[in-house]
């Protein structure tokens, strides 16, 4: 994956990681410190005399390895950083859409379109009442946790719109 895509990102230690992600988006929205200071707070749950289970991620994460093919597709919890976990690796995910089963229509930056697809000036739509999975519905057939990317990147998308004043 690494040889066949500039997204897929691996690096030995979180500050170059940061670091690599940092250049891919020509920005500094990933602060090394922020990045360490979180990976620390996980591994924390690891530490000797701790539960890690009481981490709601990790509670999680072994609930669903009790079924079967979930624990083919999910690994045992563990500090990200223990000796030989490495490498650490980032993605870089870019929000595209693949379909619409309802909701309201918007534009890149969650505005909210008219029926001339002129954006409602001041009117902003996230998630699924934006059309991901139903349009706001989440009945027993969704995939739980698919749309989750969806709404967080639809809110931040209408976060930097309302803040540039666009």
């Amino acid at each position: 994956m690494q040889r066949e895509s500039a997204h897929f990102l691996v690096a030995d230690t979180l500050p170059a990681l940061a670091e690599k992600m940092n250049a891919l988006t020509c920005s500094h929205d990933i602060d090394p410190a922020v990045l360490q200071t979180s990976v620390d707070a996980f591994d924390a749950h690891f530490a000797p005399g701790r539960d890690p289970a009481a981490d709601l991620q990790v509670q999680r994460i072994l609930h669903a390895r009790q079924w079967g093919p979930d624990r083919l597709r999910t690994c045992v919890p563990a500090p990200l950083q223990q000796r030989g976990a490495g490498p650490f690796i980032a993605i870089h995910t870019q929000l595209i859409t693949r379909k619409s089963l309802g909701g309201l229509r918007t534009d890149l930056h969650s505005r909210v379109l008219d029926a001339t697809d002129a954006p409602i000036p001041g009117l902003y739509c996230v998630g699924e009442a934006a059309g991901f999975g139903g349009g706001g519905a989440c009945g027993k057939r969704s995939l739980e946790g698919t749309f989750l990317p969806g709404c967080i990147l639809t809110a931040r998308a209408a976060a930097r719109a309302i803040a540039s004043g666009y």
